[in-house]
């Protein structure tokens, strides 16, 4: 079955002369990751045709308001220029001044500027992934939702695009200093970040530890690594994983050589593609169908040059002594316990380093944990922002939803 998912791939992609080699290569090397998916599709496409399909996928586009909450808008710009896209959802001056003890010990009694929770979001993602939990926080307290540069709404990378700089996961840090200079340029400040936001997170601190020791009152790693992801195997057989990781790079790059081309492919092959995209992003069988679209298309919507652009970054990240920063505060590390990307093993490495942390692992849940089981993060999130006084103890957080298909309305 492999070798079908190579075969779908390499020729959605497959163009005339030396192309058909590379994108040979690219079809074996994904059609090991892919065979799984495959499976499922080549069963889906003997009993449903692809018009139907593509009225489903229509269909679920507009099923949901996943990924439709807006902010008040902002600009920061990253040291070499790149424009990074970012909106505020602000409180009442009212609720920001009900203040915690903890709040009240660092900023004394005159009325200081609220708490911000800074979310971060993962590779290929957008500041959208964390829909349910900002529908929950909502009025609640000040957030920051942003986009990763080459994300979202934010520009592509400056030194990237125009001069060919390697993207660094320390590039990410800086642009999240920037973010907060713009969108929180005083105040306590709560950050989350999820996969790679959570590696940016890191970098921040490995750079600017002043502002980890005088500012950031509590943090959360979701889903995330400190270092060695180049020993992750992806659920994969050691043959497959030594195969993907040998040719992986150079054939991203490639591929990202023929943007256009590409792109046409992966919507040629939206079928198989989706069923990748479910296999590393979900682990329960039951998602809401509306959810595993959202996902899909976020994760669609980021050029194939991107995707080659940052994947060398992941190999190099190692953060582990930046850590020691976040010692002294709450922290919270939150793992899909079948998380396949950033397995459960690399939280549990962050909390080992961080004893007074809280360590939550999610059975059947996935790497997109915060839209697998939007219930469990969210709670967990309110229970991190009243340990640091963000919010006064007992406060509670908005409706989240489920995204089971076979939950029971309530």
């Amino acid at each position: 079955m492999s070798e079908s998912g190579a075969e779908a791939v390499a020729s959605a992609v497959g163009a005339a002369g030396g192309w058909r080699r590379v994108t040979g290569i690219a079809g074996a090397a994904i059609g090991v990751v892919a065979a799984g998916a495959a499976a499922g599709v080549a069963i889906e496409r003997m009993t449903v045709g692809r018009g139907m399909r593509r009225k489903a996928r229509l269909a679920l586009d507009s099923a949901g308001p996943y990924g439709s909450l807006r902010g008040t808008p902002g600009k920061a710009f990253a040291d070499d220029g790149t424009e990074l896209y970012y909106e505020v959802d602000d409180v009442e001056p009212d609720t920001a001044a009900n203040l915690g003890p903890r709040r009240r010990r660092l900023f004394g009694r005159k009325s200081p500027a609220p708490v911000t929770v800074v979310f971060s979001h993962g590779y290929c993602l957008s500041q959208d992934s964390w829909h349910f939990q900002r529908a929950a926080l909502r009025g609640v307290v000040r957030t920051v939702h942003w986009d990763q540069r080459s994300h979202g709404r934010s520009g592509r990378g400056v030194a990237q695009n125009r001069d060919g700089v390697p993207l660094t996961i320390d590039q990410l840090g800086r642009d999240l200093r920037a973010v907060i200079d713009a969108a929180a340029p005083e105040g306590p400040i709560v950050l989350v970040g999820h996969s790679m936001g959570g590696m940016t997170v890191m970098a921040l601190a490995a750079q600017y530890p002043e502002l980890i020791r005088e500012r950031v009152v509590a943090t959360a790693f979701v889903g995330t690594s400190s270092g060695r992801l180049g020993e992750v195997n992806f659920g994969l057989p050691v043959a497959g994983v030594n195969a993907v990781r040998r040719v992986l790079p150079g054939v991203l790059k490639a591929l990202g050589q023929r943007a256009e081309l590409v792109e046409r492919g992966r919507r040629a092959t939206a079928d198989l593609f989706a069923g990748i995209i479910k296999r590393y992003s979900f682990a329960g069988r039951d998602i809401d169908p509306a959810v595993a679209r959202f996902a899909e298309r976020m994760i669609e919507s980021t050029p194939i040059d991107v995707v080659a652009e940052f994947y060398p970054a992941f190999t190099d990240h190692d953060k582990t002594e930046a850590l020691a920063l976040f010692e002294d505060m709450p922290v919270l590390v939150l793992a899909g316990v079948q998380d396949l990307v950033t397995p459960s093993e690399h939280s549990e490495a962050i909390a080992d380093l961080l004893p007074d942390a809280e360590l939550v692992l999610v059975p059947d849940a996935g790497h997109l944990v915060m839209l697998e089981h939007p219930e469990v993060v969210t709670d967990r999130l309110a229970d991190l922002l009243a340990r640091a006084g963000a919010v006064p103890a007992g406060t509670t957080v908005g409706g989240y939803g489920s995204t089971s298909s076979t939950a029971q309305p309530g």
